[in-house]
């Protein structure tokens, strides 16, 4: 994290603990959201579905933490395909509404499509259209960071229901 897009975070495959500790690794993630003001998941599409290692990361930073309460979240995504990961973003979009999580998930989203011919040699985007469309997104996350700050009346009532949730005494 801490600017380099590629450094490497071992967490380990999610296990509910018996001892109820939350490993290091996840904690400094957790740190790491806790400080900003908001959160931008960029999720690709396999099978229809977000990736087992973005799965694995949102069940140990739901387990106990609930830091993404009422947090901003702008989910952006992308496929080989037309979609652009749509299918995969509003999976994302219903996982960041459970219980837990109850992340404020902004209502536009990014897909980008064809992936594979939207970058030039270098990595960088060279369609004006797609530019333009992902600048006014990232000017209205901005905006909905800070309208969200302002929203914080139910945060301390949320995470009193997040902590008493129990999937397992659901029945």
């Amino acid at each position: 994290m801490d600017g380099n897009p590629h450094q490497k975070i071992d967490l380990p495959t999610f296990n509910k603990p018996y001892d109820k500790k939350v490993p290091d690794s996840v904690l400094d993630i957790a740190q790491k959201i806790e400080d900003a003001d908001g959160v931008i998941i960029g999720t690709p599409e396999y099978d229809h579905s977000i990736p087992a290692v973005l799965m694995n990361a949102l069940a140990w930073l739901s387990y106990g933490i609930f830091l993404l309460l009422n947090k901003p979240v702008m989910i952006t995504g992308a496929s080989y395909g037309t979609l652009g990961s749509s299918r995969a973003q509003l999976q994302l979009r219903q996982i960041l509404n459970a219980p837990e999580l109850k992340a404020n998930v902004l209502p536009d989203e990014f897909l980008l499509s064809h992936s594979l011919q939207a970058f030039d040699t270098e990595g960088n985007l060279f369609d004006l259209d797609t530019i333009q469309k992902l600048d006014a997104i990232f000017d209205d996350f901005r905006l909905f960071v800070k309208i969200t700050g302002k929203l914080s009346s139910a945060k301390s009532l949320l995470q009193k229901e997040a902590e008493n949730f129990d999937w397992e005494s659901l029945s």
